[in-house]
This record gives structure tokens, C-alpha cells and sequence, in this order.
């Protein structure tokens, strides 16, 4: 039985190369399609076309902070509808991550897009408080954290946590090469960068009882750590810093061990391996820690916004019939060394 204080998911929005909303996106990664493709018009350091993902609904000359607000809009309020069906006039603290500074996506980039999404969702729910970071790969996780606290703390009624990230920026793609980060025939240890954005409305399950609203899912748990073995470094990895967030995770969390198991790993080696030491380093915590699903190799690499997508897979399974257990833990690491982690449980733990 879950507390009064417990933390509920209440909406869910999701826009990716695979589909314009949560329910099109899980059945395409449900059905293993994938949306990698070559390139308009990019050409990697072996001659060959770029495999990206993208939104084929927008024009492929929008960019900047204006092309990450068209992919974010429409998730955000699909999120926001359950709340938005509500008679009763409430505020909304909006916590967004985009991905972290790099060439093609200058500092100040997160802001932009919070400014200029505010403004697009001031016409349908008012915002209050909350805010943006460059928070990358675990960046979406890490909004879902702090909206956690932010509800906790009594700072707000609901919170509307978010990420979104583009990597088809023409500058960006080139970095990527230049780094031996792209997949290709040539890098198979490479990944296919791509956009979305995922959103999650969240609050106190007494709230959304008074507002009549529905829980689709429970946040059973939140966690952060950092790691200072970083990819493009010299350093190994021995899965510290994301280790330590499953362990923060898990010392508050039912003794049930994880059933279902999503995160960010992008065919990058460096992930892999720090996933394999974080294992090792909470033995007994998975039903089968081999058995974890990486929706990036169906819509592509979607940093920032990865977390709450991975927020809408588990939410349309519960909805659809097709969940595996009664727990599922999500997880994300950014190249800034930020690890995040969320352990989230079925709505019949909150009734």
C-alpha cells in the first residue's frame, strides 16, 4: 500500500523518430522497428552517408533552440492533458533538460528552449517556478529528480519534468566523427544520433486523487551520482558513479529484486562496461541483469530526452496489458559524468 506522500505519474508525452506520441512510439520499439536511415545530406569521414534518426514531420532546415521546441510541444501536452481536462485551476512548475553543451548546441541553449516552450504552453496551463539544465543523457532523469524533491518539499502541486535533445545540428554531426562516435561500418562501436522529446506530469497521489486523477505509474524510487572515469577519457571505467546510483536507489526500495530493466546504452563499449560493473557491484538487485532493453537501437540515440521516454514505455505497457513485474528500473549516463537512475512500480502499488 502506498503512502499519502507517494509520487505518481499522472501523464506521460512522447515524440520520436518512431512516432508523434507515447502509445506509437512503445509499439514501434515494441515491435523492434527501427527508424535509423542515411542522411539527407551529411557524409561521414569514410565517404559514407550519416546513419541518424529523425522527425520526418519537421522540415529538415529548422535547427537551434526553435527545432527542439517543435519536437517538444506536442509531448509536453499530451503530458499536460489529464490535468489540462481538470476544472480546477492549478500551477505547473516545468522542469526541462536539453543536451549538454557541445558544438552546434552553444551554452544557453537549455534556456532558450525553456523560454521559448514556456511561451508555447503558457496558452493552455499556467507555469510557475522550476527550470532548465544541460543535463544531457541522464538529463531527463535528472529533471524527474528534482521534480520528486520539488514535490516533497511542497514547492509545487504538480511538476511537468521533461527532456529534449537534437543531435542533427550539421556542426554537431561533424564533432561526433571527429571523436569516432558515429556508427558506421567502418565504427561499429559507434551510435546513430537522433531527437525526441519525453515528458512525465507528476505529483502527490493525494493530489491526484482530489483531482480526480488517474496514476499510471508510481516513482518508487530517485537517484543521482557522478562518475569521474569518463567516456574520452584515458580513465577505466569500473561503473562507480553508476553503481553507487542503483545502490542509492535500491537502499530505500522493496527487497523484490528489478524486473524490467531500460536505459541509454547506444553501442558505445564504454557503456556496456559500466553498466557490467554497476551489476556486479549490487549483486542480487535483478532478476536478470542480462536481460535490459536499449530503445536506442530502434529510435536512435535521443539523450536528453531518454529518461522520460523510457518513463512512456513502462507506462503504455502497464496501460496495454504487457508489463513484465511489478518493478522497472530506468537509467541514463551523460558525458559530463551525471548518472541518474528511477525505479518505478505498477499504478496497483499506489491504491
Amino acid at each position: 500500500m502506498a503512502s499519502r506522500d507517494t509520487i505518481v505519474v499522472v501523464g506521460v508525452g512522447a515524440r520520436t523518430p518512431l512516432g508523434f506520441d507515447a502509445s506509437s512510439s512503445a509499439a514501434a520499439v515494441r515491435a523492434g522497428i527501427s527508424a535509423i536511415q542515411n542522411h539527407p545530406y551529411m557524409i561521414d569521414r569514410f565517404g559514407e552517408p550519416m546513419k541518424v534518426t529523425r522527425d520526418i514531420g519537421i522540415d529538415v532546415a529548422l535547427a537551434g533552440a526553435e527545432r527542439a521546441v517543435e519536437i517538444a510541444v506536442s509531448p509536453a501536452q499530451d503530458a499536460l492533458r489529464p490535468l489540462m481536462a481538470s476544472t480546477r485551476p492549478t500551477e505547473v512548475s516545468l522542469i526541462l533538460s536539453a543536451g549538454e553543451a557541445r558544438p552546434g548546441q552553444p551554452k544557453g541553449f537549455a534556456a532558450q528552449v525553456n523560454t521559448k516552450l514556456r511561451s508555447r504552453l503558457s496558452q493552455k496551463v499556467v507555469l510557475e517556478g522550476g527550470g532548465s539544465t544541460a543535463g544531457g543523457h541522464a538529463g531527463g532523469l535528472l529533471a524527474i529528480y528534482h521534480a520528486c524533491k520539488t514535490l516533497r518539499e511542497g514547492k509545487a502541486q504538480f511538476c511537468l519534468a521533461g527532456g529534449v535533445d537534437t543531435y542533427l545540428e550539421p556542426e554537431t554531426l561533424e564533432w561526433l566523427d571527429e571523436n569516432e562516435q558515429l556508427h558506421s561500418e567502418g565504427n561499429i562501436y559507434g551510435f546513430c544520433p537522433g531527437e525526441a522529446a519525453g515528458f512525465c506530469l507528476l505529483t502527490k497521489l493525494t493530489t491526484a486523487g482530489a483531482y480526480g486523477l488517474k496514476p499510471l505509474l508510481e516513482i518508487v524510487g530517485v537517484s543521482t551520482a557522478s562518475e569521474e572515469n569518463r567516456i574520452k577519457t584515458e580513465a577505466v571505467v569500473l561503473g562507480e558513479g553508476l553503481g553507487a546510483a542503483f545502490r542509492f536507489l535500491f537502499e530505500d526500495a522493496p527487497v523484490d529484486p528489478v524486473d524490467r530493466i531500460i536505459c541509454d546504452m547506444n553501442g558505445e563499449r564504454y557503456r556496456g562496461n559500466e553498466y557490467g560493473f554497476a551489476v556486479l557491484r549490487n549483486p542480487g538487485r535483478f532478476k536478470d541483469a542480462a536481460d535490459f532493453e536499449t530503445p536506442a537501437d530502434c529510435w536512435g540515440d535521443v539523450g536528453a530526452a531518454s529518461g522520460p521516454l523510457f518513463v512512456s514505455l513502462v507506462a503504455e505497457a502497464e496501460t496495454r496489458g504487457y508489463q513484465t513485474g511489478p518493478l522497472s528500473l530506468i537509467w541514463a549516463s551523460s558525458e559530463n559524468g551525471a548518472r541518474a537512475a528511477t525505479l518505478l512500480g505498477g499504478p496497483r502499488r499506489s491504491t
